[in-house]
């Protein structure tokens, strides 16, 4: 289990031209190997009249699946820079195809390489990418002479409070990251002089992008 990973939330599209050759880049999320590879034969269909459809992709919270196609290009100059540009950006569950539209002048084993590169991050950076954590949604119980104390605790240590719920007593639902959830607990217990209950719900994992809270249960 990794504490935290990043991935695509939302793939994108980005295009790059060099020497008239157009390069069209296309990212999307894969959780499995026969996702990446249906998304690889949409895109080589959609682009039936493209001159390469070159791909790349890492799959697995290990990376156990990572594999790359040049599609014709001279061997090493399309899908492994691809694949670079994911293993540098630290991307998980990640595949990108490059479709090329051939424009007359070749670019060189050199010009393909960075063309390629350019073209991922462009895709890159039409996409929105997000940084999974890894946590547990806790449910904080209270009385009200301690909700003050509980709220400017989770204030001052950007604990969310993803759910508020006032009845006989005050029940907070509160996203913890694993490398807080002992030290938050252990404030929450000093805070309530002990008063408070801590319920773990799940585990799961959360991200935040564009100001709001994203939950998952993988």
């Amino acid at each position: 289990m990794l504490e935290q990973y990043k991935t695509i939330y939302e793939g994108g599209i980005g295009e790059i031209i060099e020497k008239k050759s157009r390069f069209l880049a296309e990212v999307r999320l894969v959780e499995s190997e026969e996702e990446a590879l249906r998304f690889i034969e949409e895109k080589k269909k959609q682009y039936w009249d493209a001159t390469h459809n070159c791909y790349a992709y890492v799959i697995g919270k290990r990376r156990e699946v990572v594999r790359c196609s040049d599609d014709g290009e001279p061997q090493g100059t399309a899908g492994r820079p691809m694949l670079d540009v994911l293993l540098g950006e630290d991307l998980y569950n990640t595949a990108v195809v490059v479709t090329r539209y051939f424009g007359g002048t070749l670019l060189g084993t050199g010009g393909l390489v960075r063309a390629y590169s350019k073209a991922v991050q462009a895709g890159l950076a039409a996409s929105r990418v997000i940084t999974k954590y890894h946590g547990i949604l806790t449910e904080i119980g209270v009385d009200y002479t301690g909700v003050g104390k509980l709220q400017y605790l989770f204030a001052q240590n950007q604990v969310p409070v993803m759910d508020s719920q006032y009845a006989e007593n005050v029940k907070m639902q509160v996203l913890l990251p694993d490398k807080e959830i002992e030290q938050v607990k252990k404030a929450v217990t000093e805070a309530t002089n002990a008063r408070a209950s801590v319920t773990d719900i799940k585990e799961l994992y959360f991200a935040v992008s564009e100001g709001e809270y994203l939950l998952f249960d993988d």
